[in-house]
């Protein structure tokens, strides 16, 4: 059992025989993967109010100093996405903010929302107007919470980050892995196609790392919903100065991700966060959401690559660079093939019907007679140009 699970009733536990073929894993024992995959999105950070204080993330403001986007905000940012050709709106908050934040709670209630996820809700139908997929990361979520946005989002995720206690987590609002591990248990169960992943250095050891991605690979076989996990290290910042894991460390982690993982789960690494160059050859195969107009609002020190820099990244590897939705081809249905894609997605996975992982209204997007639906079927189709 894992630090917190009981007060969620999960019944989760890794096999130890696993945890040790894990620790014996080295980067000699992956093989590269024969291509790479990104997705160009627009990051829309409604607040940067949470209920948690990590030692490493600047990504918080404390109460009084965070603000909410308005709607306005939100269609003009998202607009900007469009123009610049991308896919995916991605949405970010911090946990639960209206919890801790009086002045987000009364700017929410006086736009007429009783909660961060009905305005959340709300943000998201703006992006499908306008033409982009929502993938939404507002952390731990109740069920309830999540159920309120799955259907208006293509793809959702968090970072489960580490099954460990870690001191970096600590404090009197301290992150909780059960809290964690819940939310990707209940995305399963909503049958919503889920991006997590490690962060790596706050504390954790080898054993933490092998056990988290256990975890993850427990959640997937379970309800297949897990497409992507980031292997993602702690970088140094105005909060954190406990430094970040070297290459080497990096190297061994991405290989441990790709050989705990089942094949069709996508390993990525984030290219303003890690040296891609120098692990793309221990099994990654995506190199996650760029954004070519906005910052990386989670990690403003650090600006995303150009795509000439993805390309170079490619080249090195003697790979191919593809684009790719912010929902996996596996989980498109029968009905949206049908609709005008090639066909050439994999059979859905496990978990769920085939028809269940896509809304009605994400397939009304993703099959529309427009320039978004035609834009997401050259990207699906291979058309679109990298």
């Amino acid at each position: 059992m894992f630090p917190g699970t009981e007060a969620y009733d999960i019944d989760l536990t890794v096999d130890e025989e696993a945890v040790d073929r894990l620790l014996d894993v080295r980067p000699a024992d992956v093989d590269p993967a024969p291509e790479l995959s990104f997705c160009r999105n627009v990051f829309v950070p409604l607040t940067t109010a949470c209920r948690y204080t990590c030692t490493y993330c600047t990504y918080y403001d404390p109460p009084g100093e965070a603000t909410l986007m308005s709607p306005e905000e939100v269609r003009e940012v998202v607009r900007t996405g469009v123009d610049a050709g991308c896919t995916e709106a991605l949405f970010t908050f911090g946990d639960d903010p209206d919890d801790r934040y009086t002045a987000i709670h009364d700017q929410l209630d006086e736009w007429g929302h009783d909660s961060i996820h009905t305005y959340l809700r709300e943000c998201c139908e703006i992006a499908l107007e306008e033409g982009l997929l929502p993938h939404a990361n507002p952390g731990d979520q109740t069920r309830e919470q999540m159920a309120a946005v799955a259907d208006v989002n293509a793809s959702m995720g968090v970072m489960l980050e580490t099954t460990a206690e870690v001191q970096a987590h600590g404090g009197p609002r301290a992150k909780n892995p059960g809290q964690r591990l819940n939310t990707l248990r209940v995305a399963g169960e909503l049958g919503v196609p889920f991006t997590t992943g490690i962060l790596v250095g706050i504390g954790e050891d080898w054993r933490d790392r092998a056990e988290s991605i256990l975890a993850i690979r427990g959640l997937h076989e379970r309800y297949g919903h897990i497409q992507e996990i980031i292997v993602q290290p702690v970088v140094e910042n105005e909060r954190w100065r406990d430094g970040s894991p070297d290459v080497a460390t990096l190297r061994r982690a991405v290989a441990m991700a790709r050989a705990g993982l089942p094949e069709e789960i996508s390993v990525q690494v984030p290219p303003n966060l890690a040296p891609a160059r120098e692990v793309v050859d221990c099994g990654i195969d995506d190199l996650g959401g760029v954004s070519p107009v906005t910052d990386d609002h989670i990690n403003p020190d650090y600006a995303w690559p150009a795509l000439e820099t993805l390309r170079d990244i490619a080249d090195h590897a003697d790979v191919p660079l593809r684009e790719r939705l912010p929902v996996y081809e596996r989980y498109l249905s029968p009905s949206l093939r049908s609709a005008g894609f090639d066909g050439t997605a994999a059979d859905p996975p496990a978990g769920a019907a085939a028809e269940a992982w896509m809304s009605d209204r994400i397939t009304e997007a993703l099959a529309a007679d427009d320039a978004a639906g035609e834009r997401y079927r050259a990207v699906v189709d291979g058309t679109a140009p990298v």
